[in-house]
């Protein structure tokens, strides 16, 4: 079997079991039960993905894949093609949001050049995996073959792979790629049967014209394409970006391994629905880190399930909501370890 096929065959539902074990030890602690709402049910989560009710606290990383798409020539973004590349040098500096707040967050920054059109020179912080030179323009026929889509989705497999093996426990997702918005709708629009108006927004901030034509293109391309709802591999191959497909195949990596995985915006989260429709058991191990200005993320967190820990109005993608919300992890696992129980504070219980 192929690693793809081998990675969806290792992923099981998580162990809900778990999950209410760590909501007992939670409901010893001293407050009443359930009394820090979201933070107890992030805590159970962790709990049942790892398989332990009281996990360590995590070893965080965010995985950034860049790549370019060929749709990005209808003029559907607000910014030039070559801004992918330049960002991807960007966080290599050192100098963009993500590396900002990965390193408030204490997440290694881990950046992916799954195929940027120009080649970027070698660097020591940016990993070579491009599966070709940007997608093609979806417009015209499938953004990718199905063998590329495949490549995209085990070389993600296999970066998810090296990390757990490295001890990491906790993995962020991001992106950068000019156009991407617009696969992620056309995905979303395939995957869930919303209309293209539904799930279709501004990006990089498009005026009310070119979001009209944002639109048109999508619907012409979901006619040319026919992509098949119930063939992942079909759809991320005729509509997404390598940089989509490659962290689809990080969630599936993650889901195998057991680690949980934080979403970040639209364009993870049209990954994590690529990866979900490959294996369903993979929505266990999502969590999704807040809810995007894009118009599309509201209807991929409903069809997987999720509900966003924050809602700051971010648009930026790059892994920032993913590494913004990591310490809630971090807090929630302290609540775990480090709060008194009531027979060892000498706290009378309420008994319920």
């Amino acid at each position: 079997m192929s690693l793809l096929e081998d990675t969806c065959g290792a992923i099981a539902a998580v162990d809900r079991t778990v999950a209410i074990a760590a909501q007992r030890l939670l409901d010893n602690k001293t407050k009443p039960r359930g009394s820090l709402g979201r933070l107890e049910e992030l805590a159970c989560r962790v709990a049942a993905i790892r398989g332990t009710p009281a996990p360590a606290l995590p070893v965080k990383a965010i995985v950034v894949m860049g790549a370019d798409h060929g749709v990005a020539e209808e003029g559907v973004s607000a910014y030039p093609q070559e801004v992918t590349r330049q960002m991807l040098l960007n966080f290599a500096r050192g100098g963009a949001a993500i590396n900002v707040l990965a390193r408030q967050a204490g997440a290694r920054l881990t950046v992916v050049d799954v195929g940027v059109r120009e080649p970027l020179p070698p660097l020591p912080e940016i990993r070579t995996r491009r599966i070709g030179p940007g997608t093609r323009n979806f417009v015209l026929g499938p953004a990718m073959s199905r063998d590329q889509a495949r490549a995209a989705l085990e070389c993600g497999i296999e970066i998810a792979q090296e990390l757990i093996v490295e001890g990491l426990t906790l993995l962020g997702i991001g992106d950068m790629g000019i156009a991407n918005t617009t696969a992620a709708s056309a995905l979303t629009a395939a995957f869930t049967g919303a209309s293209v108006e539904a799930v279709t927004g501004r990006g990089t901030g498009i005026d009310d014209a070119g979001l009209q034509h944002k639109i048109d293109v999508i619907g012409r391309a979901l006619t040319i394409n026919r992509p098949d709802a119930g063939d992942a591999l079909d759809v991320v191959a005729k509509l997404g970006g390598f940089e989509i497909a490659g962290l689809a195949g990080v969630v599936l990596g993650c889901a195998a391994g057991r680690t949980p995985v934080m979403l970040d915006g639209f364009i993870t989260g049209a990954a994590a629905l690529v990866a979900a429709r490959l294996h369903p058991d993979v929505a266990g191990y999502l969590l999704a880190s807040h809810q995007s200005v894009e118009a599309g993320h509201g209807v991929i967190l409903r069809a997987l399930g999720q509900q966003p820990l924050l809602d700051l109005g971010l648009r930026l993608g790059e892994g920032t909501g993913a590494a913004l919300a990591m310490p809630l992890v971090d807090a929630a696992l302290h609540i775990l370890h480090d709060m008194a129980t009531f027979a060892a504070a000498g706290v009378s219980d309420s008994g319920a």
